[in-house]
């Protein structure tokens, strides 16, 4: 089995950062995307941000674009997620995934992740 744990949350003042991690481990896979997906209290999942391992792009939320920047180790199987001017409406559970490579091409944004990390709070007081 293959495990994502996230690491970073916490609580932060309005304009304030964080830096989210997420590592995987247990049975070795090959990973063609990796990605951040938050849920707030009464809401649904969504999509935050993600990467494609093949030439690195990266995918955003608009609510997050130009706040939060994805990163991470293609090799470790590692994502990282840099949070800045965070705002109240920013408060959520995030939770980390992982696609398999596919030949077909991975699509981060709105492709099916096939591991899922148990997630982190992430609490934004205004």
């Amino acid at each position: 089995q293959v495990q994502l744990v996230e690491s970073g949350g916490g609580l932060v003042q309005a304009g304030g950062s964080l830096r989210l991690s997420c590592a995987a481990s247990g049975r070795t896979f090959v990973s063609g995307a990796m990605g951040w997906f938050r849920q707030a209290p009464g809401k649904e999942r969504d999509f935050v941000a993600g990467i494609r391992w093949s030439g690195g792009s990266t995918y955003y939320a608009d609510s997050v674009k130009g706040r939060f920047t994805i990163s991470g180790d293609n090799d470790k199987n590692t994502v990282y997620l840099q949070m800045n001017s965070l705002k109240a409406e920013d408060t959520a559970v995030y939770y980390c995934a992982a696609q398999y490579w596919r030949l077909s091409g991975n699509a981060p944004a709105g492709g099916q992740y096939d591991y899922w990390g148990p997630g982190t709070q992430v609490t934004v007081s205004s």
